[in-house]
């Protein structure tokens, strides 16, 4: 997991995602008659990271069998873009493509207060569905999605790059078998440090595009803000909110959910397993510093997280300086560092107690397998071929985690998850 900072601009300059991962949501899929059909595919969303993926789906087509017939976007310059890279067709109304019978599987890469909705609807119209992270905009919208999931037995993994990495899988099994002793807490980060923040220079702002332009500049803007759905409030078209939206809490939740999304849900499969595990308390911090641009988000931010099964979580995110702490792992026994293969070493006075573990030795290299990449690993799921890199449990306990977080910063309160309600209660 050491490069994961690279991987999602990686995967916006080349179309090719990190690498493949396991995990069953709890339904067991056949989801597409006959395993070697083609599939059919759907992207909705065709922004950087949607284009790249309807890049990344073409380019695979013959290997895994897979055709992109439609995709979908409210820009109308974007849908022509895409359109010629799939030779599909396109709707800037994406109920349209969702009506088609004849697509299997929806890609879908909006901004993050569509994807429950998309996903849900996705899902009811018989589409099995692959959501960017995050999963939702909201602690509601997660909890609503992966009930949607448990309710049509239909397919929905998550894209997390972390997940597709062997790395967490095998730590898993490692901190399973006790090989650190009882894990007690975990820290990583995801910090990034441009002259020009990424949150601007990724997101131009096209000059001549607006909702009150026709041809290639039209955009739909109430479609875009979702109001009429209560997604988000109505506002006068804003090409600042639009090209830039992870600036803007109405639609994202700014690093937290752009970016340490990517560091919880591997850590949590490593640490609890394939569905990860809610927290108890979570606490956040930080602030606005240096990009002050009139966006609404902090460039530094530190969360942290107690979980049941007793252990304690330290992660963070900044625009300010990209040195940042590792990938790593606390036990009793031993310390587990994540970066390419995961690195054990006995501590303190357990020296005897780690090596009983591990075979007698003092430190320990493990060694990881290359695994499919996640758009590969949907594609296997939907074929009965394999395991979901982030299932919805995962995406769900990934997205409570971060919004708690989020939202701790943002009323300077310790919430807490009421485990049985399944909500959100201050301290």
């Amino acid at each position: 997991m050491k490069n994961l900072n690279a991987s999602r601009r990686d995967f916006l300059k080349s179309s090719a995602l990190a690498a493949g991962a396991l995990a069953f949501s709890r339904p067991a899929y056949t989801a597409i008659a006959g395993a070697n059909d083609r599939i059919a595919f759907g992207v909705i969303g065709c922004g950087g990271m949607g284009t790249g993926h309807v890049g990344s789906l073409v380019k695979r087509s013959e290997a895994d069998n897979i055709k992109v017939l439609a995709i979908s976007d409210v820009y109308q310059r974007r849908v022509t873009r895409a359109k010629n890279i799939c030779q599909g067709d396109g709707y800037l109304d994406y109920r349209r493509l969702l009506e088609r019978k004849d697509i299997d599987a929806v890609l879908i890469a909006t901004p993050d207060h569509w994807h429950a909705k998309i996903s849900i609807d996705a899902m009811e119209a018989g589409k099995n569905v692959y959501v960017e992270k995050p999963m939702t905009h909201t602690v509601e919208q997660a909890i609503k999605l992966r009930d949607a999931v448990n309710r049509t037995g239909k397919v929905l993994q998550v894209g997390p790059n972390g997940t597709a990495n062997d790395s967490c899988w095998v730590a898993h099994e490692a901190i399973k078998a006790g090989r650190i002793g009882k894990v007690t807490w975990a820290h990583g980060s995801y910090n990034r440090n441009a002259r020009i923040c990424l949150f601007n220079e990724h997101q131009k702002i096209d000059p001549t595009a607006g909702p009150d332009k026709t041809g290639e500049d039209f955009i739909d803007w109430d479609m875009w803000l979702g109001h009429e759905w209560g997604l988000a409030p109505k506002i006068p078209w804003n090409p600042e909110h639009f090209f830039r939206f992870r600036k803007y809490w109405p639609y994202n939740g700014g690093v937290a959910t752009d970016l340490l999304y990517h560091k919880l849900a591997p850590l949590l499969i490593a640490i609890a397993g394939p569905n990860g595990e809610y927290p108890r308390r979570v606490n956040a911090t930080g602030g606005l510093y240096i990009e002050k641009d009139g966006r609404e988000i902090p460039d530094t931010f530190l969360m942290t997280a107690d979980y049941p099964s007793e252990w304690s979580l330290f992660l963070v995110s900044t625009l300010t300086n990209d040195a940042g702490l590792p990938d790593k792992i606390y036990g009793r026994y031993g310390t587990m560092d994540l970066g390419g293969e995961p690195a054990l070493r006995w501590n303190g006075d357990f020296q005897e107690e780690f090596k009983a573990k591990n075979d007698g030795q003092e430190e320990v290299r493990l060694p990881i397998k290359p695994r499919r990449d996640l758009e590969g690993n949907f594609i296997d799921v939907l074929r009965d071929k394999d395991q979901l890199a982030c299932n919805a449990d995962l995406g769900c306990a990934t997205m409570v985690a971060i919004k708690m977080a989020v939202e701790s910063f943002r009323q300077s309160k310790t919430l807490l998850w009421d485990a049985k309600e399944g909500k959100v209660v201050a301290a």
